[in-house]
């Protein structure tokens, strides 16, 4: 069994914390998405996508949503985690997939 990913602040780019910021995302959600989501069908080769739904039930920009979807691209270089970017769709009755 491999062990949980743990990320640091520190191990994140300024551009992708800026972005993670922009989207609503948690660093928690990053690695709840990275250890126990499903495969992202649109990542590229070369490139690991995960994906995962969380239960939101909070309002974000002006709107009430009951879930969030948060998609993580990343790849390792020299077996260093290098994330390359995150998504998050609000909503509710995103589909499921089991992990793989």
């Amino acid at each position: 069994m491999k062990p949980e990913i743990r990320i640091r602040e520190s191990d994140i780019h300024p551009h992708i914390k800026g972005r993670i910021i922009q989207r609503g995302i948690l660093i928690s959600e990053i690695e709840e998405t990275i250890n126990k989501g499903w495969s992202a069908d649109d990542a590229r080769e070369g490139t690991i996508g995960k994906v995962f739904v969380f239960p939101y039930n909070v309002e974000w920009e002006g709107k009430f949503f009951e879930e969030k979807e948060v998609t993580v691209y990343y790849k390792y270089k020299a077996e260093k985690l290098i994330l390359l970017t995150t998504k998050a769709r609000y909503g509710k009755k995103f589909l499921r997939k089991e992990k793989e």
